[in-house]
């Protein structure tokens, strides 16, 4: 299995494990990250999954609710959302920072990982592909390396967008490998039109996007006076050359695009728009925090507040709405209160107690 390591200071980002999240951006530290890269084979031969690592150098032991795998959303990669350093500082690096033992997988179509036989055809040539399942199946082979990797029996998991369908639909047949789950903008029973779909005609094996649609969808809903300062300046370009850099050949059309597996959009058609629940969040038993942003207009908000109430067998879960913040608060001018959020309900040690 080849891997390559990778070493060197981060600024802001390796911080002591012992800091509280709320100094995490005010504390100097000259602490060093590793960074490894795994490359796990898929179903189909010659297509290989990445995976991604950071760590506090020095350390190769951790315990299991110190340990985080991140899985992307429907169009856009793990690898450049993830780990995208805004500021100097990626999401990666800040979990990392916190003494996380910290993951991320771009599924078999998307990022860094391989591009099944369907992407080197015209789209309408084959029917979709990457399904939910199949998404789940491969989170359940990254989970198990990283079980065997780090000898320990469950770890945490946390999906973005079809993300949180992915990671719910393994939890809730894998609970006893999962320690606690955080689920960004969950996906649920829509009411509303997606703004996700496959153009006009037969749904094919992948859709692809324009890096002005790609603004345009991220800036839905947010209120016009808004919209000037939601972004730092610079942040949405950084990730979109990122972002599109990471497919060569859309990348290589005129005018650029990203491609993406249509999987997604068929499971949105068959279930989440046809009213039927691909899988059942009762079944979910495990600590869970949903966190959610007012104006996101891809996964509205009572489409969380709806999945919350189903979540009848949690031993404890948790609703965080941020306010001025869309799909993608975690790359927002806010995205310091989604890190805090997430990074406190994975580390609290015990959130029943009065102190």
């Amino acid at each position: 299995m080849p891997r390559r390591q990778m070493f060197g200071a981060l600024a802001a980002a390796g911080l002591s494990a012992t800091l509280p999240p709320s100094a995490a951006t005010a504390a100097p530290s000259a602490a060093r990250l590793q960074t490894e890269e795994f490359r796990l084979p898929w179903s189909e031969p010659g297509i290989d999954i990445y995976v991604r690592n950071k760590h506090p150098a020095g350390t190769d032991r951790f315990p299991g609710d110190r340990i985080l795998l991140f899985v992307h959303g429907s169009t856009y990669p793990a690898s450049t959302a993830f780990d995208l350093p805004l500021g100097g500082m990626s999401a990666m690096d800040y979990f990392a920072g916190q003494g996380f033992d910290v993951y991320l997988v771009d599924l078999p179509g998307y990022g860094q990982s391989g591009r099944p036989a369907p992407m080197s055809a015209p789209a309408a040539d084959n029917p979709p592909f990457m399904r939910t399942p199949d998404a789940a199946k491969v989170v359940g082979q990254v989970v198990d390396f990283i079980l065997k990797r780090r000898n320990v029996d469950k770890i945490d998991l946390m999906g973005w967008s079809w993300g949180t369908s992915t990671m719910g639909l393994y939890t809730s047949t894998h609970n006893d490998r999962v320690n606690r789950l955080v689920l960004y903008a969950p996906q649920w029973l829509a009411r509303t039109p997606s703004l996700m779909g496959g153009g006009s005609g037969p749904l094919g094996a992948y859709r692809s996007v324009s890096r002005d649609s790609a603004k345009a969808r991220w800036l839905t809903s947010v209120p016009e006076e808004k919209k000037a300062d939601l972004i730092p300046p610079g942040w949405f370009d950084q990730w979109a050359d990122a972002t599109f850099a990471s497919d060569p050949v859309g990348a290589g059309q005129t005018p650029p695009v990203l491609r993406a597996p249509n999987g997604t959009v068929a499971d949105k058609d068959a279930y989440w728009a046809a009213g039927k629940p691909l899988y059942d969040p009762g079944d979910i038993r495990v600590p869970v925090l949903l966190i959610h942003a007012e104006w996101d207009a891809d996964l509205p908000s009572y489409q969380a507040q709806e999945y919350f109430t189903r979540l009848t067998h949690a031993p404890y879960k948790r609703f965080i709405e941020l306010g001025e913040g869309t799909h993608t608060v975690m790359m927002e001018k806010n995205r310091m209160q989604f890190l805090h959020a997430v990074a406190a309900f994975l580390t609290e040690a015990d959130p029943q107690a009065l102190n």
